[in-house]
Order: structure tokens, then C-alpha cells, then sequence
């Protein structure tokens, strides 16, 4: 069996300097060069297998295997799961379900633009998060908000930082099975000690939210609405992440923010109601007629029917309860001995044909058996999800390929025993490195298969509880998300801003840095009163 080599080079930090190159590289390909992300993930891989083999001598077939188990990994653990979750999400589009559950959201948003951003921003955002992610909740919000009278440019950023909090779980889960995939660690236990991170993380944006749509004297006059918006979604996710995963967190947590803003809004709503920048409104009567069929309990049903169907079935078939997750037909593994635990350590492919993206598939052939689309729409939900998807598709097999060839061949162990040096101030850096991953990368899911490995060996070497650093990693990646250009791309589309991403990343940039510091002030938090809630 191959033994890692933890400083080929014979100098420590060389040994650094040389295990960050494919990092390196894909960043430079991605930000520098602007080369689109699968393009440049299978040319890293064109770079990593050399350096693997040459300076760690690693053995040729061994890495070979590696990166096709991780390959392999990337497309049934992600692709699986996020191409039915787009596929379910499309079909509502093409049938005009979609229409018409939007219709319903912005009907009891009422005409206040706090109530309107938490419960569409927030709320609805969130659901479109969990459901789909890669930059569609920006995509799809931003129309609404400018429809609402909120500048294009402010709506974006707007869109952008409510979608923070939600980015760990988004697409399904996507980003924590990836990070469980890739550092070996218990998949509910990630779920459950993100969710931790998230939900002191969650109690920030709708503050951030109501003032940058109203001001300050907005803020004085709303601050329930702040407090009922950021509990009411940490009270949806926190124990479904906690017990049940993280397919669903996103799904429940905007569910039950939703409602609970619903109903609170009938109770309570700020004196004076205002638009945008904080200008009073007067009250705009509304047709008896629709307010009554928009209200309706039939109607409600309807417009929420096809999430419930999605969240009954994947709680179902993938809670803890559940074999069905469980089932392997076959695992493909290459072994090596750690140059740090000196211990066996496998890459491993785990065919599981009824894991969480199937579950999405029987929920949407559910779905299908209510909704009855008719062939032509089903013809066209397939071809628009390949070709929003494929580039993802391939950027999940690779960049998934290069985090097994990267950790099997010993180069993640290096550039942990090297990171390992800075010392306990890394609990710092955590989040930050999370951070600059996803701003280059655009994707939370990416970020994770590359430095989670990382993250996870230096938190070994450190002594720090096992899921510190890895859960710090994706939350950060969460926090960099609205100045990540991939993101802001698809997040424009809808937008008179096509193609002006640097300006929208300028103006999200400073909101942005807040965040990271807040989110930083939580790893200290966590590191120094609740180190036991990120133990195995």
C-alpha cells in the first residue's frame, strides 16, 4: 500500500508552496483568466495527477483510480441531486405553477417594503435556495423586487444578502454532502453542526435587509419584524438539520418563516407603511374578489402543494429512520497510509442507487402525477435544465476528481501540516479561506471539495474538535457567495445589469466584509464557550 510522503521536498513550506499550485491555478484559471469553471477544473486535474505523482511520488494507477472514484463521487452525490431538484423546479416554471405560487408569495407580502423583502428576500429566497441554489434565488427575486419599486442595483445586493444564510444547504443539500464526501466525516453530524454556525449567523441579514430598503427610522419602526423573520427560519432549520439532515433545511426553514411572518403580519404591522428608501405609503385597497380567492385555503394549498410533495417524500426516504440511503451495489476503493495518522485512509466511490437525489426523482414523478404536463412541456423542462446545467454537471465530476487525487496522493496532508503552523489564530483564518474559495470559485459545493480536506487535517493537527474548521469553511463559503462572479452572473440574467457583474460585486462588497467579520466573531464564540458542539 502507498505511503504518503508528508515533505517531499525536504522543506516544509516548498512542500506548502508546491501542494497549493493546482489551488493556485484553478483560482488564477477562474478569476484571472475568467475561464468558465469546467474548463478550468479539468485542466487543474491535467495539473494535479503530474505533481501528485512526481514530487509525492504517488503511483500512477492508484491516482488514476482516485480521481475516477471522485469523479464518479461528484456526479451521484451532487449531480444526482441537484439535476432532479432544477428538473422539479423547471417543470413548475413550464406548467405555470411557478407563476402562479409567486403570484400568491407577493399577494400577502403586503405593499410595506420590509414585510415585502423579509417575506420574499428571506423567506421565499430561502425556499429557492434549498431547492435549487447556483444564483436562481437572485435570478428569480430580483424581477420581484424591482417590480416593487426597489433600485435594480439595490435589489440585487438585497437578493444577494438574504440569500447568505440559506447557502450551505442550498440545492438540497449539495454543498454539506460534498464536504462529507470529501473529508469522511458523518454527514449528520456536518448537518447538525453547520446548522449550529447558521442559525447564530441567521440572526444578522433581516436587520441588514429592513435597513437597506428603509433606513434607519425603518429599522426603529420594524425591529419586530427583524426578530420574528430571523428566529422564525432558525426555528424551521435548526432541528432538521440537527435530526433529519441536509436535504431539507432550507425547504423547512423558509416554510416555517414564511407562515409565521404570514400570520404575524395579520397581528402586528409597523405604524407608518413605507417603499423603498423609507418613503411613507398611503394604503392601497385591494379587489375584494382576488383578495378573497388569493386567500383562500384551496388556493394556498395549491400554490405551497408541490414543496409539501418534495419535503414529505425526501424527510421520508432519507430520514435517519430510513434503510433506503443505506443501500450500496457497489464500492470502488483505493487505499493509503496517511503521512500524518499513518493509518489506512480510502478514496471511495459508494454506488448507493437510492440516496438523496432519487428521492428527488420520486418526488417529482409525483409531482408530474398531479400537475399532468403535457410531452412538449416535458421535452422542453429537459432541454432548458441541460442546458442551465451541463457546465455544472462536468464541474461537479472534476472538481470532486481533483479533492480525492489531492488528498489520496498526500498534498492536502502537506498543506495541513504546513497551515497547522500558523496555530490557533487558524480558527481565524477558517472562515476566511472559505470565504476567498467560493468569492473565486462561485460555488459553496466547490469550495468544500477542495479545502474541506484541508480544513479537516489541520483541525487533527491543531487538536481542535473535528468539525470546527470544516463547518467554518462552508459558512464562510456562504458569506462570500453575493461577491462570487459565477453567482452574480445568473443572478443578473433577469436584470437591466446583464453583464455588469464588477458593478454588482462592488456594491455587495462592504455588506459583505460585514458578515465575514460577524461570521469570524462566531468562530471565536464557538471555539472558546461550545467547543463540544463541533465533536464527533
Amino acid at each position: 500500500m502507498f505511503e504518503q510522503i508528508l515533505d517531499p521536498t525536504g522543506h516544509v513550506w516548498l512542500s506548502v508552496l508546491v501542494s497549493l499550485v493546482p489551488l493556485i491555478a484553478l483560482l488564477f484559471m477562474l478569476a484571472a483568466l475568467r475561464m468558465t469553471a469546467w474548463l478550468a477544473s479539468i485542466l487543474v486535474g491535467v495539473i494535479t495527477i503530474p505533481i501528485g505523482v512526481y514530487v509525492w511520488h504517488a503511483p500512477l494507477v492508484g491516482t488514476l483510480k482516485s480521481y475516477l472514484y471522485g469523479g464518479l463521487t461528484g456526479f451521484w452525490v451532487i449531480d444526482w441531486i441537484t439535476f432532479w431538484g432544477l428538473i422539479i423546479f423547471n417543470t413548475l416554471v413550464l406548467t405555470g405553477d411557478f407563476e402562479r405560487f409567486k403570484n400568491w408569495m407577493i399577494h400577502h407580502a403586503t405593499a410595506d417594503i420590509r414585510i415585502q423583502t423579509i417575506m420574499l428576500a428571506w423567506a421565499f429566497g430561502a425556499l429557492l435556495e434549498g431547492l435549487v441554489g447556483f444564483g436562481y434565488p437572485w435570478a428569480v427575486v430580483v424581477p420581484i423586487l424591482v417590480g416593487l419599486g426597489i433600485a435594480d442595483l439595490d435589489a440585487i445586493r438585497v437578493a444577494a444578502l438574504a440569500n447568505n444564510a440559506p447557502v450551505s444547504y442550498g440545492a438540497l443539500g449539495a454543498p454539506i454532502l460534498g464536504l462529507a464526501a470529501v473529508t469522511g466525516l458523518p454527514m449528520l453530524a456536518l448537518s447538525a453542526s453547520i446548522g449550529n454556525v447558521v442559525a447564530i449567523l441567521a440572526l444578522l441579514p433581516p436587520w441588514v435587509l429592513i435597513y437597506l430598503v428603509s433606513g434607519w427610522e425603518g429599522v426603529t419602526e420594524a425591529w419586530p419584524l427583524a426578530i420574528v423573520g430571523s428566529l422564525s427560519y432558525i426555528l424551521g432549520q435548526w432541528p432538521v438539520a440537527h435530526y433529519l439532515g441536509p436535504y431539507l433545511p432550507d425547504l423547512s426553514g423558509a416554510l416555517v418563516s414564511f407562515w409565521i411572518l404570514f400570520i404575524f403580519v395579520k397581528i402586528w404591522r409597523p405604524k407608518t407603511m413605507r417603499g423603498f428608501g423609507g418613503k411613507p405609503l398611503a394604503i392601497q385597497p385591494t379587489s375584494e374578489a382576488n383578495a378573497l380567492e388569493m386567500a383562500s385555503l384551496r388556493q394556498a394549498f395549491n400554490s405551497w402543494m408541490p414543496f409539501l410533495v418534495l419535503i414529505l417524500v425526501v424527510v421520508g426516504w432519507t430520514g435517519p429512520w430510513s434503510h433506503l440511503p443505506a443501500f450500496s451495489l457497489t464500492k470502488l476503493t483505493v487505499q493509503a497510509i496517511s503521512s500524518v495518522t499513518h493509518t489506512a485512509i480510502s478514496s471511495t466511490f459508494n454506488f448507493a442507487p437510492l440516496g438523496g437525489g432519487t428521492s428527488t426523482l420520486a418526488s417529482w414523478l409525483i409531482i408530474l402525477a398531479i400537475l399532468r404536463p403535457t410531452r412538449r412541456q416535458l421535452g422542453q423542462v429537459f432541454s432548458r435544465t441541460f442546458k442551465q446545467m451541463w457546465g455544472a454537471l462536468l464541474v461537479a465530476f472534476f472538481i470532486f476528481a481533483i479533492a480525492y487525487t489531492f488528498v489520496y496522493t498526500g498534498m492536502a496532508n502537506s498543506l495541513a501540516f504546513g497551515l497547522s503552523k500558523i496555530g490557533l489564530f487558524f480558527v481565524v483564518l477558517a472562515p476566511v479561506l472559505g470565504w476567498i474559495g467560493v468569492a473565486l470559485s462561485g460555488s459553496n459545493t466547490s469550495t468544500n471539495a477542495m479545502f474541506g480536506p484541508v480544513q479537516a487535517m489541520t483541525g487533527r493537527l491543531l487538536h481542535l474538535p473535528v468539525l470546527m474548521l470544516p463547518s467554518f469553511n462552508s459558512v464562510g463559503s456562504e458569506v462570500g457567495k453575493p461577491i462570487a462572479p459565477q453567482t452574480a452572473s445568473v443572478g443578473v440574467s433577469t436584470s437591466k445589469l446583464v453583464r455588469s457583474e464588477g458593478q454588482v460585486i462592488r456594491h455587495n462588497m462592504g455588506w459583505t466584509l460585514v458578515l465575514l467579520a460577524y461570521l469570524i466573531l462566531i468562530s471565536v464564540l464557538f471555539y472558546y464557550f461550545f467547543p463540544n458542539s463541533m465533536s464527533l
